[in-house]
């Protein structure tokens, strides 16, 4: 089996919770390998997300680990079938790969939870919008990588507007409404193409204002994606360096208490609209 170079967000996360499972029998890697009848290295290639593992072998893991979640082993296993290939990895080479595990995340999700205290959602994005932001790195990035940024992004608002579009939630503090990015004119169009976003039935937002003060989330943009077993969840937070991804039970449940912290001190969505409205007239 040929070994991955850079295996995806996908990937890792299949083989963390691999490693879970084995932890919590207090189970080391090569004595997995020796039950499962495996090179001794083979387990932590999994885990690392450097190698695949079939449906079986997966379901001989997960009785070796005396698993009885059968929900999580359904959801493990149909995480097996190979190398998911998504419109995102026309991008591969191309742009960051940070960018492309988001996308695969979001993709793979069923729900999005987020809190956006300095940028507006970038599901959410226009074209003019995005240039922006994306122009803002210093040093200068050459055009062409821009407008392949550019396109990712536009490209990466299907999961919430497509044939199979998931729930979203979104809690955006006025500060990132009020950030007048490409200047006065593609500000107000940005906050117009949200406003319409918003009307879809699938998507709530909710913006919490200055006067709120202090909240859960403050200092950070948080994605929420939920999977279709909770444990499964990732969280995805942007650093200088790129794309942060967390993962652990313990961070996961401290990111869903504060997400909810956040969101019951945001205006209600109708509020919400109203707000972004007044906004909208002082430009």
């Amino acid at each position: 089996m040929a070994q991955r170079q850079a295996p995806t967000i996908r990937q890792r996360r299949f083989g963390a919770e691999l490693r879970r499972l084995r932890e919590a029998t207090g189970m080391s890697a090569p004595a997995a390998a020796e039950l499962l009848g495996s090179d001794r290295t083979m387990i932590s290639n999994i885990e690392a997300g450097r190698f695949g593992i079939s449906e079986e072998r997966l379901r001989r893991l997960a009785s070796i680990y005396e698993c009885d979640d059968s929900e999580l082993i359904d959801t493990l296993a149909a995480m097996t079938g190979g190398r998911r290939v998504g419109w995102w990895d026309e991008y591969r080479g191309k742009i960051p790969p940070g960018f492309l595990d988001v996308s695969e995340l979001e993709h793979g999700a069923t729900r999005l939870r987020t809190v956006q205290t300095a940028h507006l959602p970038g599901l959410f994005h226009t074209e003019d919008h995005a240039r922006a932001t994306f122009e803002l790195p210093l040093p200068q990035l050459p055009r062409l990588e821009v407008e392949l940024r550019v396109a990712h992004r536009m490209a990466r608002q299907s999961v919430i507007t497509g044939d199979a579009a998931i729930p979203y939630v979104g809690v955006i503090h006025e500060a990132a409404l009020r950030m007048q990015l490409g200047g006065r004119h593609v500000a107000r169009a940005q906050l117009r193409h949200l406003l319409d976003a918003g009307e879809r039935p699938n998507i709530t937002l909710r913006v919490i204002p200055f006067t709120a003060g202090g909240f859960a989330l403050l200092d950070c943009s948080v994605l929420y994606a939920e999977a279709s077993n909770h444990r499964l969840d990732t969280v995805q937070m942007d650093a200088p360096t790129g794309a942060v991804f967390i993962d652990s039970p313990t961070q996961l449940a401290n990111f869903r208490t504060r997400l909810d912290m956040a969101e019951q001190v945001a205006l209600t969505p109708a509020g919400s609209r109203e707000f972004i409205h007044t906004i909208v007239k002082e430009l």
